[in-house]
């Protein structure tokens, strides 16, 4: 009679595990497309904008970024540029061609290359940074370069958000660059070289795809690199009232 009571308990225990080793079998041989990292892309432009300074001068500028990638690691090409409209003729020529991965809930590490096309010689570097949201929902983006001639920099960018409405938005930005070495051929002196700082009033239009913003932005060169520029007789300081929008695809 013991026996056949633990032949019926052996098969109710064999019964009851049948589902939980036929979920494990499951997971184990899982290997579809759902469990592999999402693929993500995408187009945006921080600024695409005219400006039009103080002194009659006419720029098309803008500051975008082309990504593909996972969560783990994407590849980013970053290029910001200044045209001059009556010179028909670029002022300021930047492209990145990146590696990005995170370092931490809220920052990225990054790294690669940079072509200069600048006022003077190309110029080719190797950067390294770091990007994310600091305390106080600062964004940050902050980058260090080496130049084929060895000639090393900084480069600290810092956005700040304010939401007026849910649609109407009030961004500040400053953007230095600060010199380790001099490089006279393209007008950069040792030292704090230049600051951008600007306050841009966008409306959110079709969600956050397409933003018109309207704002204004100072650019001001100093020490060694303010001179360079007014030996060659240019300006060492300008404001400018900007147009644009904000894109992303």
């Amino acid at each position: 009679m013991s026996r056949g009571i633990s032949l019926i308990a052996f098969v109710v225990l064999g019964l009851g595990l049948m589902p939980v080793m036929s979920f494990a079998q499951e997971r184990m041989d899982d290997t579809t497309a759902r469990k592999m990292p999402l693929k993500i892309w995408g187009v945006q432009f921080e600024e695409f904008e005219y400006r039009y300074s103080d002194d009659d001068e006419e720029l098309g500028s803008w500051d975008g970024d082309i990504f593909y990638g996972t969560d783990d690691l994407k590849v980013r090409w970053l290029t910001k540029g200044e045209y001059a409209v009556d010179e028909q003729a670029y002022e300021k020529l930047e492209n990145q061609l990146v590696g990005q991965m995170p370092v931490s809930d809220f920052f990225d590490a990054k790294a690669g290359v940079r072509f200069d096309t600048p006022e003077g010689p190309d110029r080719t570097y190797g950067v390294v940074g770091i990007t994310g949201l600091a305390p106080q929902w600062f964004e940050i983006d902050a980058n260090l370069y080496v130049s084929e001639e060895g000639d090393t920099s900084a480069e600290l960018d810092a956005e700040y958000e304010l939401l007026l409405t849910n649609r109407l938005i009030l961004a500040a930005a400053l953007d230095a660059t600060v010199a380790f070495s001099e490089d006279r051929e393209i007008g950069v002196g040792k030292g704090l070289v230049s600051t951008e700082t600007g306050l841009r009033l966008s409306y959110d239009l079709i969600d956050r795809s397409f933003s018109p913003y309207i704002g204004v932005v100072h650019e001001r060169k100093y020490g060694d690199s303010e001179d360079f520029v007014r030996a060659e007789g240019g300006d060492a300081e300008s404001w400018f009232a900007v147009l644009g929008a904000r894109l992303s695809f």
